[in-house]
């Protein structure tokens, strides 16, 4: 299992400049207030049921499937938090919490259980994607970091499916790390990225963390550093003449061009090949065209040519149905923030997944939410499991989500044991299985689910046992 390097303890006494980076002894700060002051009244009245909680996605907000992501680094959490002497004396100084309640989760430690869905499942509205089961004040402490991190990395690693079927079978790259809403997001981008399909990234750390491959090319400020365009391309191959990449859009992408051909003919010399040129800003696909044709007729046909500059699934599909010379695509803000924005239409809305973590049963008894003043938010009360049926093809059509007792014959159940009684049961696959999980998972969904537009929703049925308001 991946885990975070550093582990010290952090007191934050020094005056100086604080990184904010979460630490594995401060994971159990990672809550909302309200999971602690529910906690304080709870152990004041005596109150420890056993509940379950399910976590899932009431609207997808692009599309109508997603990729399951993130449930590593949530089991990690959930079986790793712990309350250091160092967190519980801040807690006490602050003055609501009572000692007695801060003792109580100086040994802490989960005994419940885990069923979730593996990483790289096809998921859809309504469906349980986890369920927590254990004691009522344990299972609470769970729900800000398990929402944040489920709901970020199964949105990252849908869009990147989204884009990566867009592209054709062209490789998608992560550019994102920049642009992502903070230092865990652009690793954690990263590592959803690659679930969805993207063929590696150019954030270092999640080579170093997750095995991902790490590309690069060079920036523009490399190009500005030198007195001209041609002598910071020939500085650039002599420092990976196996393997280099020249921006050629800093001044003028045209003349760019010819200066990547002179280049590529002065290492042919040598015995050696350019590997391709980027474009990062223009019309992608005019430049594409004439900067291919400019290759070709310089006898560079081997030389490929990487497009980034604001793309998405989107804009890739408008590209190649128009033609594009485009070999492999650089995608950054609209991947890492799960931009949920159509830029052919202008429509769109939040780029965030609202799932939820949701009570569904108490003491083995089905509860609900019934939300009266908006019937949108109601649960669906009681413990729950997903079945998929698949039709004649193979290709998947229908769930049914039914109550966790219920038995659908010739079924394997979709949610499945990663934690019992405390301990883990399940072993994680490595990222690149995953990705390879969630190629055979799409290949079972028709397109007519996946397509970027006006895609058929895919069927769920709720079982008649479940009871909904």
């Amino acid at each position: 299992m991946d885990t975070y390097p550093d582990t010290s303890e952090q007191t934050h006494t020094s005056s100086g400049p604080k990184s904010v980076l979460l630490t594995e002894s401060e994971m159990s700060l990672f809550v909302d207030y309200y999971q602690l002051t529910m906690g304080q009244a709870d152990y004041n009245s005596g109150n420890d049921a056993t509940i379950t909680a399910n976590y899932y996605v009431r609207r997808i907000p692009q599309g109508e499937y997603l990729v399951a992501a993130g449930l590593e680094q949530v089991i990690h959490y959930i079986l790793n938090i712990s309350f250091s002497e160092n967190i519980l004396e801040w807690l006490l100084q602050r003055g609501e919490l009572s000692e007695d309640y801060l003792k109580s989760l100086r040994n802490f430690s989960f005994d419940g259980s885990v069923y979730a869905v593996p990483e790289s499942t096809i998921v859809f509205p309504n469906e349980p994607i986890i369920n927590v089961t254990g004691g009522s004040r344990d299972v609470q402490l769970f729900e800000t970091y398990l929402l944040s991190v489920m709901n970020f990395q199964t949105l990252i690693a849908t869009k990147a499916s989204r884009i990566v079927r867009a592209a054709k079978g062209k490789p998608v790259f992560d550019f994102g790390a920049r642009r992502a809403h903070g230092r865990d997001a652009g690793i954690l981008a990263a590592r959803a990225s690659y679930i969805g399909g993207a063929s590696g990234t150019s954030l270092v750390l999640a080579g170093r963390y997750f095995n991902i491959p790490y590309v690069g090319t060079m920036a523009h400020k490399f190009v500005m550093d030198r007195s001209s365009e041609i002598d910071a391309f020939r500085d650039y191959t002599d420092a990976f003449p196996h393997n280099s990449t020249l921006l050629i859009d800093t001044y003028d992408t045209i003349q760019g061009a010819r200066n990547a051909c002179i280049v590529a003919k002065e290492m042919e010399d040598r015995g050696l090949q350019l590997k391709a040129v980027r474009l990062d800003s223009g019309d992608l696909e005019s430049l594409s065209k004439q900067v291919r044709s400019i290759l070709d007729d310089t006898g560079l046909e081997y030389v490929e040519i990487i497009a980034s500059h604001d793309l998405d699934e989107y804009k890739i599909d408008k590209l190649l149905e128009n033609g594009a010379q485009i070999d492999s695509f650089g995608v950054g803000t609209r991947l890492a923030t799960g931009a949920n924005f159509n830029s052919r239409t202008g429509e769109g809305g939040p780029s965030a997944l609202g799932g939820v973590y949701k009570s569904v049963e108490r003491d083995g008894i089905p509860v609900e939410k019934q939300s009266v003043d908006e019937p949108e938010k109601a649960t669906i009360p009681g413990r729950k499991q997903i079945y998929r049926y698949t039709d004649t093809d193979g290709y998947y059509c229908k769930d049914c989500v039914t109550l966790w007792d219920e038995l659908v014959p010739d079924r394997k159940p979709l949610l499945i044991p990663i934690v019992i009684d405390g301990k883990l049961v399940y072993n994680f696959p490595n990222l690149k299985e995953i990705q390879e999980q969630t190629k055979t998972e799409l290949a079972k969904l028709r397109d007519t689910h996946q397509v970027l537009s006006d895609a058929t929703p895919y069927p769920v049925e709720i079982h008649p046992r479940l009871k909904i308001e």
